[in-house]
């Protein structure tokens, strides 16, 4: 024990009691009252003693109460606490306001985010795009948000590890402070140690969160089990489940497994299919974690399609609503069939909506399967519409085009269209009337009337025409690979032409009478706007010519036109073009049947119609035959696209083309892409034009070239 230290046995001087107790032992014992052995007795009283004088070196005790004491004196009541308490009804329960008004002069606080463990299981892309501390842009009011940020993507960082299989998953956050700059001065600088830079000072001025994600084990099925009834075939539920044991409990997976079954199910005879909640027992204490799948599944009574009912706002009958199924009366039921009678009611454009439901009906087929019911809900929609186009191309000039269009004036799918055409060189007027899916689906009846007055550099005609058509045509919803038309067309025109015997242009009078038919076989992907694939289209019409004598002839045109995408956003397009009048001379046929090489839609940088042999006056009179090239690059970039192009092509006085004389144009065009087709901007330039053919042209359309 050293000098500086207190004694611990022996009181110092300053205490005058020393270690003597405060209350001597038997002094306590007297003062407690006698307590009684029965644990039920009564409290006894407890009476005061007498104070004891304290003395500095001896505090003051308490004094017991001892019997017939009596407590002092109650203080007052609150007036507060006997007041009846606030009716239930009139009780304002409107939470407190508290408002938090942000301090102006606060400083922002700036943080960087960095996430470990995520991207080794390909995560970290989808942690970014979720993340709650990369939405906050590295800033925030506090480093409380900050923290409670990082909390959240914990969260976060769990269930995506989770959805992977991993379900020991865990995830942790930490807020690393800023580290203050810190300078040695120079005189007591530690020096750099083997030759080392001296530290630089390390002043980021910005908080750092730093979550680490740590996956665990990974969880693998060990049994797959589909709880439900016999099907037809026995193994349909399990080959349209595609999940094995040793797969990962990946949440992707599971679910798109059970989405096919819900899928596919209706596509083979189980309109209603029920895929139940689905059971994964996991075990995590076997040497590898794995969990026990288990699948609920009501598939219903094995189906086929029976009749179709409707009700609603009928806009067509059952007659009608029964051209248009693809199916028949028994057929094993199929949902995409049943999608296509929907989609094909919406194609006709009446109906504000429509609906295609199957009912149970417990009729039980030959086959064992329970015919079903389709119920059509109708909602009729506005049967009229006003439709417009505008164009320009040099040559050809202005050209707009309106159109009104009653759908069911003549029900069913009766339609009347009246149009008008308003050009710098073309101006007319028509009347259609169509039955579409006339006795059958997608085929269209029509006859047509129309006049047209046309004034070009190869002729002035005036022209009536009247037609009778059938087709069986493509539409935008249902794109066909094989499609036709035939009919019938009666001709008159009143033409100018030149009369190469006479020296001079004339007007003449042709009576024509035509049987066209064209056959289109699409293989590409698309009917306005192809990236891939071929079409192959075949005109062919035979027609007579009455002018002093009757001419019989046959027109044909051949055509094909492919595409290839080199990548997604370049598709190269190519185009060639043939035709043939065979049977007539040239100067007996009427100038608007004649062919022309030149425009928009064909041999582009020359004028409309300008390719082929000329008259002395330097006008186009046409040919019996014509060939036409053309390649396109065209290259889309969001709605936008650029297309570098060069044609080629001519017409040519003899019945078949050649190959001689061929006019090159090239130029590059414009497109911009909507949602009912691109529109066209090209400008073209003839590579070896002729005397009198423009430098530059240029056209305006709706839709590719080709």
């Amino acid at each position: 024990m050293s000098a500086a230290e207190p004694a611990v046995g022996n009181a110092p001087a300053s205490d005058p009691q020393g270690n003597a107790p405060i209350v001597p032992e038997a002094e306590f014992d007297a003062a407690l009252p006698p307590l009684s052995g029965d644990i039920n007795a009564p409290l006894e009283a407890m009476t005061p003693a007498a104070p004891a004088a304290t003395t500095p070196a001896q505090p003051a005790r308490a004094t017991p109460i001892g019997p017939g004491d009596t407590l002092g004196a109650v203080g007052p009541e609150d007036p507060a606490l006997t007041q009846p308490l606030t009716p239930l009804g009139s009780f304002d329960s409107t939470p407190l306001q508290n408002v938090v008004v942000a301090d102006p002069d606060a400083p922002e606080i700036r943080y960087d985010t960095v996430v470990r463990g995520l991207d080794k299981l390909g995560l970290e892309d989808e942690f970014k795009s979720l993340s709650a501390l990369r939405e906050g842009g590295g800033k925030a009011a506090n480093g409380a948000q900050v923290a409670a940020r990082a909390r959240e993507d914990e969260g976060l960082a769990v269930r995506l590890m989770r959805s992977l299989g991993y379900y020991d998953a865990t995830a942790i956050s930490t807020i690393e402070q800023p580290t203050a700059p810190t300078v040695t001065p120079a005189a007591t600088a530690t020096p750099p140690v083997d030759g080392a830079a001296p530290a630089t000072p390390e002043a980021t001025g910005r908080l750092r969160a730093v979550l680490t994600a740590t996956p665990g084990r990974l969880y693998t099925l060990s049994s797959v089990t589909i709880q439900a009834d016999p099907v037809v075939p026995a193994d349909l539920l399990r080959r349209n489940l595609p999940l094995k044991v040793g797969d990962p409990i990946e949440a992707a997976r599971i679910q798109g497994a059970e989405a096919n079954v819900s899928l596919v199910l209706p596509q083979q005879g189980y309109p209603f299919v029920k895929v139940g909640e689905r059971d994964i027992l996991l075990e995590d204490q076997a040497p590898d974690p794995v969990g026990a799948y288990t699948l609920p599944v009501d598939t219903g009574p094995r189906s086929s399609f029976g009749r179709i009912v409707t009700t609603g706002d009928q806009v067509f009958g059952l007659d009608h609503l029964n051209v248009f199924p693809r199916y028949k009366e028994g057929q094993l039921y199929d949902a995409r069939l049943t999608d296509d009678l929907r989609d094909a009611l919406v194609g006709t454009g009446l109906f504000n909506s429509v609906a295609v439901e199957p009912q149970r009906t417990g009729r039980t087929g030959p086959d064992g399967t329970e015919a079903v019911d389709l119920l059509v809900r109708q909602s009729k929609g506005p049967p009229r519409s006003l439709a417009a186009t505008a164009g320009y191309s040099t040559g050809q000039g202005t050209r707009i085009e309106g159109s009104w269009t009653h759908r069911n004036l003549f029900p069913d799918e009766g339609a009347l269209i009246a149009s008008v055409v308003a050009g710098t060189q073309e101006q007319g007027a028509g009347a259609t009337f169509r039955r579409s899916n006339a006795g059958r689906r997608d085929r269209t009846f029509s006859i047509i009337a129309n006049a047209s007055h046309q004034n070009y550099d190869a002729y002035e005609a005036f022209i009536g025409t009247l037609a009778v058509r059938w087709s069986y045509d493509s539409t935008p919803i249902w794109q066909k690979k094989f499609t036709y038309a035939y009919g019938v067309e009666l001709t008159g025109t009143n033409e100018d032409v030149y009369d190469f015997a006479a020296g001079e242009r004339r007007r003449g009078t042709y009576g024509i009478v035509a049987l066209p038919g064209q056959v289109v076989f699409d293989r590409s992907d698309n009917l306005l706007n192809p990236t891939t694939g071929y079409r192959l289209k075949l005109n062919l019409s035979p027609e007579t010519s009455v002018r002093g004598a009757v001419r019989p002839y046959v027109r044909t045109m051949v055509e094909g036109t492919a595409y290839y995408p080199v990548s997604d956003s370049l598709v190269i397009a190519g185009r060639v073009r043939a035709g043939s009048i065979q049977g007539i001379e040239r100067d007996d046929l009427a100038p608007s049947r004649r062919y022309y090489g030149g425009g928009g839609g064909s041999v582009r940088g020359y004028g409309y119609q300008r390719l082929g042999p000329f008259d002395p006056d330097g006008n186009p009179v046409g040919g019996r035959s014509l060939n036409e090239f053309a390649l396109e690059a065209r290259y889309r970039f969001g709605n936008f696209g650029i297309v570098p192009f060069i044609d080629a092509g001519n017409s040519y006085e003899s019945s078949l083309p050649t190959f001689s004389a061929l006019k090159f144009g090239a130029g590059i065009g414009g497109r911009f892409y909507t949602n009912f087709g691109p529109f066209r901007v090209d400008i073209a330039t003839p590579l070896n034009p002729r005397p009198g053919d423009g430098k530059v042209a240029l056209y305006i359309s709706i839709g590719q070239a080709f």
